[in-house]
């Protein structure tokens, strides 16, 4: 029988393994791909697609044509359990798929309370297709009336997605909102102040209100609550309060690291089952802990692509190093980003078109493989 690999996710740190499914199944392997979507969004561009900077098609992947065209199976479903002693994933729509070799860019969420999520005026910033569900719906408001957008979080993505509503709103050219930042104590907190102080001028500039004065305490679909009591109006609310790892691994029992994400070793590999690997936003690397940055999935990509052929075939895994430190860039929408790398920080309009050189090319690179 064949022996069987099971890719659960087709994120960033599965985009070379996906470029090189036709490889496995020349070697006579099984490959099938599990996922949610027939496409996968590219986060780093999500805020951009949210301003219109970026079309859908402009940051997605095809995986589903991908996975098909070069003999693989692809399966439109979510992974909700494995059981790693009977080598079995289970499915929402209740399948079970038995592995030899399996591997994880299960990606990362946002906890969100359920009647908020079907609120229909309280978005999540992850996954990407919700910023796609706002940028719509925002559109229809902005063109109905005069609103208050609300963001409550205060890192990154809270920046990135006020700034980018700022320039959906200016697209417009209707109803400009008033956008509020709600990020607890101090916004951007653990970021160096070269940075922190360049975001906030930037969105200060704009008229975006960053509210610093305590914690939300409780969200409504229509009211703020701070820890201290005082309440805020709103008609729009995106939850960008940190993201987290798959619940699938609690859920099944795997070995965890303090964020819940699937701890694994050198070889991206479990530290318990040594037939399951992982990368991107979902693992938990034993090693060094790892910011939930698309760059890492990016350099674990040769990584997982050879050690999955090499479990297969029973050969030597390779280690992955994180490399250096990475290129910081923030979109914070009109055309204007913040940079950072090493003891350089920067911001403007070139910080921005670095940003989007880099991110277009990655994504035409992997867009080219649907052609080929």
């Amino acid at each position: 029988m064949r022996k069987h690999l099971i890719l659960v996710g087709g994120g960033h740190a599965h985009m070379m393994t996906l470029e090189n499914i036709g490889k496995f199944v020349e070697k006579g392997f099984k490959v099938t791909v599990i996922g949610p979507s027939f496409y996968h969004y590219y986060s780093g561009m999500g805020p951009g697609m949210l301003g219109g900077t970026y079309s859908p098609d402009d940051i997605r992947f095809a995986t589903k044509e991908v996975v098909q065209k070069q003999g693989g199976i692809f399966v439109r479903d979510k992974a909700v359990r494995i059981d790693p002693e009977k080598k079995e994933v289970y499915t929402e729509s209740g399948h079970a798929f038995s592995y030899d070799v399996l591997s994880f860019n299960a990606g990362s969420y946002v906890p969100m309370q359920p009647d908020l999520e079907k609120s229909g005026t309280v978005y999540s910033v992850k996954p990407i297709e919700k910023l796609m569900e706002a940028s719509e719906k925002l559109k229809a408001l902005f063109a109905e009336r005069k609103i208050r957008v609300d963001i409550v979080g205060g890192g990154p993505s809270s920046a990135e997605v006020a700034g980018n509503v700022w320039q959906l709103a200016k697209k417009m050219k209707r109803h400009k909102p008033d956008i509020r930042i709600f990020a607890g104590k101090k916004f951007m907190a653990r970021f160096p102040e070269s940075i922190r102080s360049r975001v906030f001028f930037h969105l200060s500039k704009r008229g975006i209100q960053i509210i610093e004065t305590g914690y939300v305490k409780d969200v409504k679909p229509d009211r703020i609550i701070l820890d201290s009591g005082e309440g805020f109006s709103t008609d729009f609310i995106f939850m960008a309060l940190g993201v987290k790892p798959s619940a699938i691994f609690e859920a099944s029992g795997l070995p965890i690291g303090p964020d819940k994400g699937l701890l694994v070793n050198q070889y991206l590999q479990s530290v318990k089952y040594p037939e399951i690997f992982g990368g991107g936003d979902c693992i938990y690397f034993k090693d060094q802990a790892l910011d939930k940055v698309g760059v890492y999935a990016v350099r674990q990509n040769p990584v997982l692509l050879h050690n999955l052929m090499a479990a297969l075939e029973g050969k030597s895994l390779e280690p992955f190093d994180p490399g250096p430190e990475y290129l910081l860039i923030f979109n914070l929408g009109g055309g204007i980003g913040v940079l950072k790398k090493k003891q350089i920080v920067f911001g403007g309009k070139i910080a921005f078109m670095i940003k989007d050189y880099i991110d277009v090319k990655f994504m035409k690179k992997f867009q080219a493989i649907e052609k080929s």
